[in-house]
């Protein structure tokens, strides 16, 4: 049967996701999935430059200076790219005398990490291996049943 939205009168207001959803064929809600910490991660990691630096601070701490050097870009526009990951939590900064030392917090890289493998299916091994483990507790769950009801039906006899 061919999906076909409700249908509406001229001029009537168009047909929303809910809409959608009450006739029984979407899966999704109209709202709007938030996640400020995910939001921002990502935002951060879209930048080339931004990525980079994560990759250096994977190696070692270094500060701004040593980061700086390794790009041809300027100084100030490296201190940009330190900030936005600092603010989306990617790098934590500790004064070292007049210079600051950029360490990689890979937390936040977790969170979105988590979102994103929910976006993906099990595989089709994955799946079958899932629906094996379930098949075997429910048998062994039964098996177990059965076994307190023949228990109980020798002890009352």
């Amino acid at each position: 049967m061919p999906f076909s939205l409700p249908v509406r009168a001229p001029g009537a207001q168009s047909t929303s996701v809910q809409e959608v959803l009450d006739h029984g064929r979407c899966l999704t809600r109209n709202t709007p999935v938030t996640l400020p910490a995910v939001d921002e991660v990502a935002g951060a990691i879209a930048d080339q430059v931004r990525r980079e630096i994560l990759l250096m601070l994977r190696d070692e701490p270094l500060s701004a200076g040593q980061i700086a050097d390794r790009f041809e870009i300027s100084r100030p526009a490296v201190s940009r790219h330190l900030r936005v990951l600092r603010a989306a939590g990617l790098v934590s900064d500790t004064a070292d005398g007049r210079r600051r030392v950029y360490t990689l917090r890979t937390e936040p890289l977790g969170e979105l990490a988590g979102w994103l493998a929910s976006l993906t299916r099990p595989s089709g091994w994955q799946h079958r291996l899932d629906a094996l483990g379930t098949e075997v507790y429910r048998t062994r769950r039964e098996r177990q049943s059965a076994a307190g009801r023949d228990q109980s039906s020798r002890e009352t006899a």
